[in-house]
């Protein structure tokens, strides 16, 4: 239903799966372990798999801290693209990629929810594409010492207000790792 002509094909993409940025995301394991999953299977249906990674003074760019975690590989074959913004479409060439893959629908997953994850959701959907959450492919730190509610909390309020986004001739959706089909 992308408002996006000529972009019929669907693009896994992975957000910011970090050390630096999930080492300490609430149930790490399990989600990248999820998001492995989901790497394998677009993989086998030759659907894009499409990698963002951010650096900034916190995350520099060649430290341990910026590297994708251990448990996923990126294939040379497959996008990378380097960004400094939480929404990963700003200052990047990920339009000009998903352009050259004809991608109208992303399948979202990484890190973190509320901040990169949310950024981005919304940044596809304003730039007209449909942008599907997997509800348990994303993960957040705890914040509750700055006020935020507990990383739990704010995973489930992101996975039910994405479940309801819709924009003209375009739409938002949660589904869970078991659920997700990159046809449609």
């Amino acid at each position: 239903m992308t408002t996006l002509d000529n972009r019929p094909n669907t693009a896994l993409l992975v957000v910011d799966v970090q050390n630096g940025v999930v080492d300490e995301g609430h149930e790490r394991d399990a989600v990248v372990a999820n998001i492995g999953g989901l790497v394998g299977k677009a993989r086998r249906e030759g659907v894009p798999v499409v990698w963002v990674q951010h650096s900034d003074e916190g995350l520099v760019r060649g430290s341990e801290e910026w590297r994708i975690v251990g448990e996923l590989n990126r294939e040379d074959a497959e996008p990378l693209v380097d960004k400094s913004y939480g929404d990963s479409f700003e200052d990047t060439d990920l339009e000009r990629v998903l352009a050259e893959l004809g991608v109208g629908r992303l399948v979202v997953v990484g890190a973190e929810t509320d901040a990169c994850i949310r950024s981005t959701l919304h940044g596809a959907m304003v730039r007209g594409y449909d942008a599907t959450l997997v509800g348990d492919a994303h993960t957040t730190v705890d914040k509750t010492e700055r006020g935020a509610p507990a990383p739990e909390q704010v995973i489930a309020h992101t996975n039910l207000y994405w479940r309801y986004q819709a924009a003209p001739g375009r739409k938002g959706g949660t589904v869970k790792t078991e659920d997700v089909e990159f046809g449609g």
